[in-house]
Formats: C-alpha cells, sequence, structure tokens
C-alpha cells in the first residue's frame, strides 16, 4: 500500500531531479531545513499544506500539478485510473476545436486476431473501439536520462 507522504515525497524529488538541483538549492529557496526536506522526500514525514506549497513554489511548480501527480501514483496503487481534474476560471474555458485525427494505422493480422479473441473472451463486442486521450504538455513531467 502507497501511503500519501510517501507518494508526495515521489513526486517531490521527481520535480527537483528533473530540474537537475540539489536538496540544499530548493531548501533554502523554500526555507526549510535541508534534513526535513529529504524526510519529505523520502516520505518518512507528513508536510503540513503551507510546507508543500512553499517546497512547490522553490520548485516553481503548481501545487495543483504535484497533487494531480500525486494522485495519478495513488491510483497506480489502488488498480483505478484518475479522472481529469476540474478546471476553474480562464484554464476552464473551451478550446478551440481540434482537427480530426486521421485513422490510426492497422494493426499487423495476427494482432487483430488476437485481440478480437481476448476482447471475445471477456465479452467485449468485436466493434468497440478503445480511445486514449493523449496527455496534455502541461502535465508531463520529462526527466533526463542518468
Amino acid at each position: 500500500m502507497t501511503l500519501l507522504r510517501e507518494a508526495i515525497g515521489d513526486s517531490l524529488r521527481r520535480a527537483r531531479l528533473a530540474q537537475h538541483r540539489t536538496l540544499r538549492e530548493v531548501s533554502t529557496s523554500a526555507r526549510v531545513s535541508l534534513g526535513y526536506l529529504s524526510e519529505v522526500e523520502r516520505g518518512r514525514k507528513e508536510a503540513s499544506s503551507e510546507l508543500l506549497a512553499a517546497i512547490c513554489e522553490a520548485l516553481d511548480v503548481p501545487l495543483s500539478r504535484v497533487l494531480w501527480d500525486v494522485s495519478t501514483i495513488m491510483a497506480g496503487a489502488d488498480g483505478t485510473a484518475p479522472r481529469e481534474p476540474a478546471l476553474t476560471g480562464p484554464a476552464a474555458e473551451p478550446e478551440a476545436a481540434e482537427p480530426a485525427a486521421a485513422e490510426p494505422a492497422a494493426a499487423p493480422e495476427s494482432a487483430t486476431a488476437s485481440a478480437a479473441a481476448e476482447g471475445a473472451r471477456i465479452g467485449i463486442a468485436s466493434d468497440t473501439r478503445i480511445v486514449i486521450p493523449a496527455p496534455r504538455a502541461e502535465m508531463l513531467v520529462l526527466v533526463k536520462g542518468m
């Protein structure tokens, strides 16, 4: 079972490492002791909302982004998928309609037959389509390989 404090720590550490910043840099900027920040990142300490906001500000990452990441981690741990967060304010206004996506390339015959057989086995109609939306660019955290 994943604990909330562990998921928060994982998200904060990934954000810090993606920026190639040290614990010392972030702790100084957030005005948090280096040891305490380390404990939060390792999931050993529960961060208060004020402390979490200070760390997010030091990382220049919106708190909402960290919480979304944490919800994704927690959902993965319990086997459910998080829903898209409800937006308010200017970001919630409808965007211009995007052009329709081109039809995906056809899968090889053997893969299609295999997928159809598996779908029939679990009770999915053969004409059912599964659409997986692409993640929004602002939801992605890029991590450079070592």
